[in-house]
């Protein structure tokens, strides 16, 4: 055993169950860890690959600490993003806490409300619960709070990276922190993660509010062997003939060819594409009479469903293949993964990261494989929307993985005013009453709220007051009033993430799933893999009742995600272009189609390479700046200041380039490109349309002029113009 001085400080449990799995050394994050829990008073951050051991080495000291010196209350707070990972967890605790004096409590929608209340009565142990949870027995239960965690010591906020860019982390870090306020001292906090390219930002995330110091134990990479292979499809959707459907049916053949036998996750960005691969997938197998097994796993799925899928994968001795988007993405255990295969490209450099850590786990060989399928029958038009720009950042993101080891850092908003609100309202919830000055007191000062002036938080109270959201009371405090009781008292009002209405599928008494659109009777749709043909429509209640009929049917979802194109991803992307290398990773085909779509770039752009600024008539150019999502739409402003008619042109989510029209001629147009360039913009006096917003789900309760400052603090990067190409 390995660094016997750290083995011998666990607890002695915690050494059998050691001895008891057979570990033959422990891994250097876990001695690491150890110290860090055991010999300072600091946070701790851990940042290493899938299956490294990061919930061990969080666990082992932190338990040692309980047993070696029980807590008068909850000892140890657990969150999670997914009730998934809690379940997941629950378990692995309870294997190692067997015939342990130190309980697990599962604290969140679905959990038993009677262990709920046995915590409350006895608080101790282990409580593991998400963001929404905590919201929610802070408003409704707050005098539960001072008692469940009086003497708690450690919070460990698994998946941090995935809290880290957006209003469900910053909503946790504003929950953590008024707990804090009630217990009066504040415990330390354990951040895991497996795909992090910059920790000093997710230090300054862990750390917000604590006044403490973050350790992240540098581990050397041993590495580990990757297999990744892309291969593409050309086929013909607008030519509905005989040919097209056998290139079509190529498609399918190879992704079946990919998951049959094997024990494997079929990744896709969407929901729909997930249920229509599965769906092929399944009828091969069939009609290939193989038994295979295809499961599908998202966000649209029964949780009796997902829980399935996840069980089979993890136990099940046949090979199972889950179609997935996001929800297997993270670190729930799903047992040794032979393969991941995507169709399309992942959404960031830290998704393909966190997909491709799925399988390969203790030492094998990771493997993932890319399928693209591009539409070669569409109309001809200008050249860069004849590429299909995803499969040339999938390309990109496997290189700045593979050979720079980069991974997107996580951007720390600014200016969050849809959290504002709700964090306002919250507050208001769990006083009933305030006087103004003391809520603009516990509200500014919470650590996420550091960029928001007294000014604009008297702007937004004054909004409410006059939309009903709050109301004066005799004395002058602060009461909410009917509108805000409404939003308040709505079961969605806890999740700070916008959930589309939906309707719920029944299929006698067993709940599929749920979907957006209400299906009429006779209508057939996708979903869980299998086609459903509608009996009944219940709008009031919001229910289709349905029954499984045979053959391949389609359903979508509406989008509702924001994702940003990272400078250095978009560099890259440059970089595929322009270079003539072959990638191993490619095969035949692909390679194939990287050259067209190399050759339509450079022809393009022959004789145009300063600033890649293409006349398209005699009035209208692109240009092609090569920087992020928020740099370009600083660029698109700053060319709008300076007269130019500009309109952003973007693949999916990917910043192509910007339409401009203009009659001033293509020097005019580099000229203020190069001083651009040159001179800092000050993205504070463009000029802003009156409906620009970045998505928050309480935006309907802020005032335009709080969103437009949003938009330009916190969607704009004027300093990322001197990149510009």
């Amino acid at each position: 055993m390995s660094d016997n001085s750290v083995f011998y400080r666990f607890a002695p449990f915690i050494q059998d169950f050691i001895y008891r799995n057979k570990w033959e050394e422990l891994r250097e994050i876990q001695v690491e860890a150890a110290k860090v829990v055991f010999d300072t008073d600091d946070n701790l951050l851990l940042a290493s690959g899938t299956a490294s051991g990061k919930t061990e080495a969080a666990f082992l000291p932190v338990l040692t600490h309980l047993w070696e010196n029980p807590s008068n209350s909850v000892g140890v707070l657990y969150v999670s993003p997914l009730k998934a990972l809690i379940n997941d967890q629950f378990e692995r605790l309870q294997e190692l806490l067997d015939e342990q004096d130190i309980t697990v409590t599962k604290w969140h929608g679905d959990a038993s409300p009677t262990a709920k209340k046995r915590l409350v009565k006895n608080p101790r142990g282990i409580m593991q619960t998400t963001p929404e949870s905590l919201e929610s027995l802070l408003i409704r239960n707050s005098n539960a709070v001072s008692r469940l965690f009086s003497d708690l010591r450690f919070i460990i906020i698994d998946e941090v990276h995935y809290f880290m860019d957006g209003d469900r982390g910053l909503q946790l870090l504003s929950v953590l922190e008024r707990i804090q306020r009630i217990i009066g001292f504040a415990p330390r906090r354990i951040g895991l993660s497996a795909t992090l390219g910059d920790t000093a930002n997710a230090e300054k995330w862990l750390n917000m509010g604590t006044n403490r110091s973050c350790s992240t134990p540098k581990c050397r990479d041993k590495g580990r062997k990757i297999r990744l292979s892309v291969r593409f499809f050309p086929i013909a959707e607008k030519i509905p003939n005989k040919n097209s459907k056998t290139l079509l049916a190529e498609y399918y053949d190879y992704l079946y060819e990919c998951t049959r036998g094997k024990r494997c996750i079929l990744f896709s960005n969407s929901k729909g594409e997930v249920e229509e691969n599965i769906a092929h997938l399944r009828a091969l197998s069939e009609k290939n009479h193989d038994g295979g097994c295809y499961l599908v796993h998202h966000a649209n799925i029964s949780p009796a469903l997902r829980e399935f899928a996840e069980k089979s994968m993890k136990s099940a001795e046949l090979p199972v293949c889950t179609g997935a988007t996001v929800t297997l993405e993270l670190g729930i255990d799903v047992g040794r993964l032979e393969r991941i295969v995507q169709t399309g490209c992942p959404l960031t450099v830290s998704g393909l990261v966190q997909r491709l850590g799925r399988t390969g786990r203790r030492g094998g060989e990771a493997e993932m494989r890319f399928a693209f399928r591009y539409d070669m029958s569409l109309p001809k038009t200008v050249f860069y929307k004849e590429i299909n720009w995803d499969f040339v950042m999938c390309a990109a993101q496997i290189l700045l993985y593979t050979r720079e080891k980069f991974v997107e850092p996580m951007y720390l908003p600014k200016l969050p005013f849809s959290l504002l609100y709700h964090q306002t309202m919250a507050v208001m919830s769990a006083n009933g009453s305030l006087q103004p000055r003391e809520l603009a007191r516990q509200i500014l000062t919470l650590s996420v709220f550091s960029g928001i002036s007294k000014d604009d938080y008297l702007a937004l109270l004054r909004h409410l007051l006059e939309n009903g959201h709050l109301e004066r009371g005799e004395n002058g405090e602060l009461l909410i009033g009917e509108k805000g009781e409404a939003a308040v008292n709505n079961y969605e009002f806890l999740a700070v993430f916008s959930v589309p209405v939906e309707f719920t599928v029944r299929n006698n008494s067993e709940v599929i799933g749920t979907v957006q659109n209400p299906f009429p009777p006779k209508s057939q749709f996708a979903l869980a893999g299998q086609a459903w043909e509608v009996t009944e429509l219940d709008r009031k209640a919001q229910i289709i009742y349905v029954k499984h009929v045979e053959g391949i049917s389609a359903n979508m979802w509406t989008d509702t995600g924001n994702e940003y194109v990272h400078t250095r991803v978009m560099k890259k992307i440059l970089e595929v272009l322009t270079s003539g290398e072959e990638y191993g990773f490619m095969d035949e085909s692909a390679q194939k189609r990287l050259s067209d779509v190399r050759a339509l770039f450079t022809n393009a752009v022959a004789g145009n390479s300063e600033h890649y600024v293409l006349p398209l008539s005699d009035t209208m150019y692109a240009v092609f700046p090569f920087i992020g999502t928020r740099g370009t739409m600083a660029l698109l402003y700053a060319l709008r200041e300076r007269g130019f008619d500009a309109e952003a042109w973007i693949s999916r989510y990917i910043p192509v380039c910007i339409e401009v029209r203009t009659d001033r001629g293509k020097r005019a147009l580099l000229n203020a490109l190069d001083d651009i360039k040159k001179n800092k913009a000050d993205k504070y006096g463009f000029s802003i349309p009156d409906n620009c917003e970045i998505c928050g789900k309480f935006n309907d309760y802020i005032p335009r002029e709080l969103l437009k400052k949003q938009y330009i603090e916190d969607y704009l990067d004027a300093d990322d113009l001197v990149n510009l190409e």
